[in-house]
């Protein structure tokens, strides 16, 4: 036994009624009028695939104009054959949507396929048909308590108008990145999609990416910190801040500056010509010419401040000390006395913060500190760090300078000391020029100022000796003239 198909043909529809065969007619599925003045609407998702069957009321597609969404269901059995519009494109009220096959006792109000004249078509045995997949699961209400999909997931759950899709998709705008837009309930409107293109926002629309966190590990050096930073709470802080006035350092600068040596300038710096050769009889002690990332061609504050406050620490032998390490825990503890100023430096690089030592700092000159400062920052400016043993001695020293002055405009800080970093830390701020009233027989003067925050383990020093060591080391900021006795 078998089933012929009849495809109607113009004016005249071919029925056999006998109980052998099966007719079956294709109807197209037009969009019918959804609502006052709509005139045409977007097909912005397909519930169903070609080949695939659908009963009555079962759901086709989802429409949107510009007023409403709506879900298009279908009114009668059958198969569907071909979907006549994409999603994403228009179509026009009372153009078709689908094909669909239907038996043909099923006169419903969709209109009949008419193709090209053709004869009847004998169709083959048809092979035992696959029981029909379960009915697929009704979408859920977005604010339905079961619905757990995710909000705006697909530009299909955006409200927008057909045109202001139209338009997004020529600009290839995802709705996505920039719902919610400025109009009612957040409907993203044209001049939201302008915005996201030109990248400004709105001022009456709230711009919301959506996107994932992400879990980053800390690097070696940072692990690093957290571990000292850790044990830095084991250390009873003693907090000092004050001023220092380093006008007097303001005009010697250029003064050292104009006789930076010869070997620590760059070799494109050719030297004062002299009119009388000093080593005319025997070469003149001019010093070796370092390598050219330690070279300079003018001075900073710092290696002046670090010079100054290597003087003072040979004045305080207690700020040459550390905490001698001690492996067992009932003895007591001890302090070792260094001969000589040795002076931590934070650096701030590429690969995390570092604290590299510059040894014997009292036996330096200001322009050797300089040079000597130029080569650390070379090296925790590459990457990866090149700092090496040699620069970070194991023990380190006893005092840590932190420059922060040089990065930020603030005048003061809570430095922290860590363990293994001596028994105090200064924190540098930014130098600004102020109007000091205590000077200039009570008429005042400008004066340039450097805020200074200094933080010392209480468990060595007493907060009366940090502050007498600051006054000691003030005495030489203020007044340079004092390095001239000690022939610096």
């Amino acid at each position: 036994m078998y089933r012929r198909v009849l495809l109607r043909r113009p004016l005249l529809a071919s029925r056999l009624h006998t109980s052998s065969v099966l007719y079956k007619s294709l109807r197209t599925f037009k969009l019918a009028d959804i609502g006052e003045g709509i005139t045409e609407c977007e097909v912005i998702k397909w519930s169903v695939e070609t080949k695939s069957k659908v009963q009555a009321f079962d759901p086709l597609c989802e429409v949107q104009s510009d007023k409403a969404s709506v879900e298009i269901t279908s009114p009668f059995d059958g198969v569907v054959v071909d979907l006549l519009v994409k999603e994403g494109d228009i179509a026009k009220v009372g153009s078709g949507l689908c094909i669909i096959e239907v038996d043909e006792d099923d006169n419903d109000a969709a209109d009949k396929v008419e193709p090209e004249p053709s004869t009847p078509v004998q169709a083959k045995q048809p092979k035992p048909e696959p029981s029909p997949p379960s009915e697929p699961a009704r979408r859920l209400h977005p604010l339905d308590p079961n619905n757990f999909s995710p909000l705006s997931s697909s530009s299909s759950d955006i409200l927008a108008t057909p045109s202001v899709r139209h338009y997004a998709r020529q600009n290839s705008v995802d709705l996505v990145k920039v719902f919610p837009g400025s109009g009612r309930d957040g409907r993203v409107e044209k001049k939201d999609v302008d915005a996201f293109l030109t990248g400004k926002l709105p001022g009456t629309s709230s711009f919301i990416q959506i996107e994932q966190d992400a879990i980053v590990e800390l690097t070696r050096t940072r692990y690093g910190m957290w571990k000292a930073m850790v044990k830095s709470l084991e250390i009873p802080h003693f907090g000092y801040s004050t001023s220092l006035d380093i006008t007097s350092l303001y005009e010697l600068l250029p003064t050292l500056n104009a006789h930076i040596p010869e070997h620590f300038r760059p070799t494109s710096i050719a030297p004062p010509l002299l009119a009388v050769d000093p080593s005319s009889i025997y070469p003149a002690p001019n010093g070796t010419r370092v390598p050219e990332e330690q070279q300079f061609t003018r001075l900073t504050y710092l290696p002046i401040l670090l010079k100054m406050l290597a003087k003072s620490m040979i004045e305080w032998p207690l700020f040459r000390s550390s905490v001698t390490p001690s492996q067992a825990l009932d003895t007591k503890p001890t302090l070792t006395v260094r001969p000589h100023a040795d002076i931590n430096i934070a650096l701030s690089t590429p690969s995390g913060l570092y604290t590299p030592t510059l040894q014997g700092v009292d036996t330096q000159t200001i322009y050797g500190l300089a040079s000597s400062l130029k080569h650390l920052s070379h090296l925790g400016r590459q990457i990866p760090c090149a700092l090496t043993p040699k620069e970070m001695p194991k023990r380190g020293g006893t005092l840590t300078v932190s420059n922060v002055g040089a990065i930020g405009d603030g005048d003061y800080a809570s430095p922290v000391l860590v363990p293994g970093g001596g028994v105090a830390i200064v924190a540098l701020g930014r130098a600004k020029w102020v109007w000091d009233v205590n000077r200039g027989d009570g008429k005042g003067e400008r004066r340039l100022k450097l805020g200074v925050s200094w933080s010392g383990d209480h468990r060595v020093v007493e907060g009366a000796e940090l502050a007498a060591f600051v006054e000691c080391w003030r005495s030489y900021v203020e007044n340079p003239a004092r390095l001239i006795a000690d022939s610096v």
